[in-house]
């Protein structure tokens, strides 16, 4: 199972904040089995993220999920960009505004606003593409969407970490197919990744895992994480290469 991610925002392309929702997005996918083929990150322009959206579905991965540009402000653009990218036409909401206007009177009740009604830059989030369905933002304003294009589940989330989080736990996950894989985090003692490969490489293949390799400490060891089905699945995978003769320490 393929999927590709797609983060928004001038913020992420200008450095002044990192990119930190594509990491967690990636890693909760991951360990859903599913394989991270690409991360592709534009900037709030909707001609831009047109683009990038209609290059993804090209390729036809069976899961996109989208970061970012849902907010009230000029440059959150994602809802409207998205709906142009499937020829959809960008639609109000009803309950998505019932639940816009029920967190604003909530901030005002506790203080935290001095105005609870709705004005127009809060009313433009209760936009999504039409035949969209509404995902539920438990911890802020901006609602996300789900629609289908050919094989090619789609999922739209803030880009506020914490929501973002929340709603890729609570509403992505759920939602979507997959095992749920674990990882086992080793050390190998070996310099040279090309004599590592061809171990990997039959470990992948006799056992079914994913296996991801990277140089670690001063060129001493490589690290290795093994993602399975289960423990013992992994074990086996490790005695595997254990047999052939690499010799691992515990995790890094």
């Amino acid at each position: 199972m393929f999927a590709e991610i797609l983060t928004i925002g001038d913020e992420l392309l200008s450095g002044h904040t990192i990119d930190s929702n594509s990491a967690f997005i990636a890693q909760k996918l991951t360990e859903r089995g599913y394989w991270v083929k690409r991360k592709t990150t534009v900037g709030d322009d909707v001609k831009e993220i047109v683009a990038a959206v209609s290059e993804i579905l090209q390729r036809r991965p069976e899961l996109l999920v989208i970061s970012g540009g849902l907010g009230p402000t000029h440059d959150d653009v994602t809802a409207l960009a998205v709906a142009e990218a499937l020829k959809k036409e960008l639609l109000l909401n009803e309950e998505a505004l019932r639940r816009i206007e029920s967190f604003y009177k909530s901030l005002y009740e506790r203080g935290l606003i001095d105005d609870p009604d709705l004005n127009d830059a809060r009313r433009k989030m209760a936009y999504i593409p039409e035949g969209a369905e509404l995902l539920r933002n438990e911890v802020g304003a901006a609602p996300g969407f789900y629609i289908q294009k050919g094989p090619t589940k789609i999922f739209v989330l803030p880009g506020m970490p914490k929501e973002m989080k929340a709603m890729l736990e609570n509403e992505v996950l759920p939602r979507i197919a997959g095992k749920r894989f674990i990882q086992k985090k080793l050390l190998a003692e070996i310099t040279d990744e090309s004599k590592l490969a061809p171990i990997l490489s039959e470990a992948i293949e006799k056992f079914g895992v994913r296996i991801h390799s990277s140089p670690k400490g001063f060129g001493r060891y490589i690290g290795i994480i093994i993602f399975g089905e289960n423990e013992e699945i992994i074990e086996n995978a490790k005695r595997f290469m254990e047999e052939k003769g690499i010799v691992f320490e515990q995790g890094w």
